[in-house]
C-alpha cells in the first residue's frame, strides 16, 4: 500500500486559498506609505492647468458626433510613452458618462457614438505613464446631445 498523504481534498483548499493570498500580497504592496511620506509611489503633480473650451456647460449639441476642444496651460502634450515622468509632460484621458473614449496627444478631438440625452464630459491630463498627477489635472463639463 501506498503512504498516507493526508485528506483527498487538500489539493483543493490550497487552491481555493491561493486567490486570498494573492490578494493580501497585492493589498500589502499597494497599502506601503502615503504619499506626503515621500514614499517611492507617490505620485507627482503637474502645474497644468487644463479647461474644456468645447463643449460648454449645459450646450446642447446636434448629432452623434461630439466636437472637444481643451485649453491647456503650463504643460505640453507628448506622444512617446515613458516611465520617466516630467511634470509638464503628458496626454489627455478623454472621458464620457465615466467611460474612457479617448487617448489624446491633441487639444482637439471628435468622439462618435454620442446618444441623445444628457452627458459628462470629462479630460484628464496624465502623466506620460498613463497615470494621473496628484493632484488629478481634471475638467469636466455636462451638455446635452439632441438628434
Amino acid at each position: 500500500m501506498g503512504r498516507y498523504r493526508g485528506p483527498v481534498l487538500a489539493p483543493r483548499r490550497r487552491i481555493a486559498v491561493l486567490p486570498l493570498v494573492v490578494w493580501a500580497l497585492l493589498l500589502a504592496a499597494c497599502s506601503g506609505g502615503s504619499a506626503g511620506q515621500g514614499s517611492p509611489s507617490a505620485r507627482p503633480s503637474s502645474p497644468a492647468q487644463l479647461t474644456i473650451v468645447s463643449p460648454t456647460n449645459g450646450q446642447v449639441v446636434n448629432g452623434s458626433t461630439l466636437h472637444i476642444d481643451v485649453d491647456l496651460k503650463n504643460a505640453k502634450i507628448v506622444q512617446a510613452t515613458s516611465t520617466d515622468i516630467v511634470p509638464t509632460e503628458g496626454h489627455l484621458h478623454v472621458y464620457l458618462d465615466g467611460n474612457i473614449v479617448g487617448m489624446n496627444f491633441s487639444t482637439s478631438d471628435e468622439v462618435g457614438g454620442v446618444t441623445p440625452g444628457p452627458h459628462v464630459l470629462r479630460v484628464e491630463f496624465v502623466a506620460s505613464d498613463h497615470l494621473p498627477f496628484d493632484p488629478p489635472v481634471i475638467a469636466q463639463t455636462t451638455f446635452e446631445a439632441k438628434p
